[in-house]
């Protein structure tokens, strides 16, 4: 495999001059162009241009990086497009993959890190930076929480006896062992279970502990 040939677009010369001396410190990347907009990047490709990569900001003058990405994507899909910007919202991140994007850094990355994805993406992956996917996972968790906060077995119009059986049958015990366990007939405990089944509309039991680990009804 020969360089990783990179335009890189950023509108202010000062970071643009620190990204290019990271870049440029490893032996298999080559900066064949800069610009300071999507549309002098536009106007490089245009002219015959052929990098494997184009890095760009997400906000700049004359067009920016998400104008930039849409053209790209439709015109010139070999090439492989990375978004290394300031803004750190879900929103953009998803934009930008969605539109086609192979890979979202925030400007704070370390060096290591930059190196590592252009690697990675130039070797046909897709990468979003660890700040990003620590973001995303702390919003999931967060999200996860308060949908849990809000369920409450009366939601379900589940007794607690249900609750019970429920509980047992989330540890893998029969319906024979949890009659032993709460002092029920077996007929009985087979009973709850289909109430259960019913009253969650899971088609089975499996799909039953399914529905109520991932709603915190047990754990």
């Amino acid at each position: 495999m020969g360089k990783v040939k990179i335009i890189l677009t950023e509108d202010h010369l000062v970071v643009r001059n620190g990204i290019k001396l990271v870049l440029e410190s490893v032996t298999d990347f080559q900066v064949i162009a800069e610009a300071s907009s999507g549309q002098e990047t536009l106007e490089l490709l245009e002219g015959g241009l052929k990098p494997d990569i184009i890095m760009t900001d997400l906000n700049m003058g004359q067009m920016d990086g998400f104008q930039l990405l849409e053209e790209v994507s439709s015109r010139f899909s070999a090439i492989r497009l990375v978004i290394l910007t300031m803004l750190n919202s879900e929103q953009h991140v998803l934009k930008a993959f969605q539109e086609g994007a192979q890979g979202y850094l925030v400007k704070n990355v370390s060096a290591e890190e930059l190196i590592f994805a252009i690697q990675h993406i130039g070797r046909g992956g897709r990468y979003l930076c660890e700040e990003m996917v620590m973001n995303l996972v702390a919003h999931s968790i967060q999200n996860n929480q308060a949908i849990q906060a809000q369920l409450d077995p009366s939601d379900f119009d589940l007794s607690s006896r249900e609750m019970e059986v429920l509980e047992l049958l989330g540890e893998g015990l029969t319906n024979l062992e949890i009659a032993q366990r709460l002092f029920l007939s077996k007929r009985t405990v087979e009973g709850h279970r289909q109430n259960l089944i019913e009253k969650t509309k899971s088609r089975n039991t499996p799909a039953l502990i399914k529905f109520a680990v991932q709603r915190g009804l047990i754990s």
